[in-house]
């Protein structure tokens, strides 16, 4: 059995970025705040309704800000919708991270490249790691976020 339009090469695919972490609702909060998107609300009567049929156990489940949400994950969405960017997902996994991500996002804007953002993200909780320039006029940090996961944000050249 084939599903239409999945092999189909004229039928693109869309992604979705999906983060592996320990606590999936404050760094779905934490990248929010910093991309200035918007927490993928979950719907708590639903997920009542799924324990109380049996389909979930209130182990899957927890309260994040006041709300019972599923334990396992967050997701945040652009403002604009997928349309203008991918929903980033963020899932819980047993392990912590050991290691350098091999994928990492690069934070980019319309706006130019300021010191004060790269202040406003460290005040939130990122860590500098690092940086890096490219010719006279390309210049970033590496930034990970409360979790470790790294990130690239532009900065004035020769900061």
């Amino acid at each position: 059995m084939q599903t239409v339009g999945m092999t189909d090469p004229r039928t693109p695919y869309t992604v979705q970025v999906v983060v592996d972490c320990a606590e999936p609702h404050p760094l779905a909060d934490w990248w929010a705040e910093v991309l200035g998107w918007q927490v993928e609300p979950q719907d708590p009567d639903f997920i009542q309704s799924m324990v109380d049929q049996g389909f979930a156990t209130t182990e899957e489940t927890t309260h994040h800000r006041g709300n019972l949400v599923w334990a396992v994950g967050a997701a945040i969405n652009h403002p604009e919708g997928t349309d203008r960017a991918p929903r980033i997902l963020f899932q819980m996994v047993p392990e912590p991270k050991t290691v350098k991500n091999r994928v990492h996002l690069d934070l980019r804007s319309t706006a130019e490249p300021s010191l004060d953002e790269r202040d406003r993200l460290l005040a939130l909780g990122a860590t500098e790691i690092g940086g890096g320039q490219q010719g006279p006029a390309v210049a970033w940090v590496v930034l990970t976020d409360p979790e470790g996961n790294e990130l690239c944000l532009p900065v004035p050249p020769g900061s």
